[in-house]
């Protein structure tokens, strides 16, 4: 008797040792809670602000901000523009040469520098991507090739998340 008793209760915790891991496995594998970053800004009356702001590290392993904002005046919308800041003395972004939008199906895209005057730092460079934002995949990364002084470029790979945040703050 006693031994049929051992083996029903072995048989149960075996069973609810299973069950616990099948949980955490199934908590493990789910997907996290999208963290979106997206602020919005009241700056004048009938002016607002939408940002996107994300830290990305280029081939390099650079860390570069990157903040996507998009200007609505009167209800219309005024810019979706892209500012890249690096580190100080780390790069320096060649002005008024355009950022090159790379895709993995062989797009090429074009944003024209907006800081083709002046910039407020070599360290920074501003693109408008109001015409360019729509056509990019947010099923695959995107590659931004950031034009540096010297003819040079470095590529800055963006994730399809944030691609995806981006979309959504210019349909916004």
């Amino acid at each position: 008797m006693w031994c049929r008793i051992r083996q029903i209760f072995s048989k149960l915790l075996l069973l609810g040792a299973l069950v616990l891991l099948l949980f955490a496995g199934i908590s493990y594998f789910a997907a996290p809670p999208a963290a979106a970053s997206i602020r919005q800004t009241q700056e004048a009356p009938g002016q607002t602000l939408y940002q996107s702001r994300h830290s990305l590290r280029d081939r390099a392993g650079h860390s570069w901000q990157l903040i996507l904002f998009k200007r609505v005046k009167s209800g219309e919308v005024a810019s979706v523009n892209l500012r890249l800041v690096g580190f100080p003395g780390m790069a320096e972004v060649a002005h008024p040469q355009p950022l090159q939008i790379n895709t993995d199906q062989g797009k090429v895209f074009s944003a024209p520098d907006l800081f083709a005057e002046e910039s407020p730092a070599p360290n920074v460079g501003q693109y408008d991507l109001k015409g360019v934002l729509l056509q990019l995949p947010t099923t695959q990364p995107a590659i931004l090739s950031v034009p540096l002084v010297g003819d040079r470029s470095l590529d800055l790979p963006v994730p399809p998340p944030v691609l995806l945040e981006w979309q959504t703050v210019a349909n916004s």
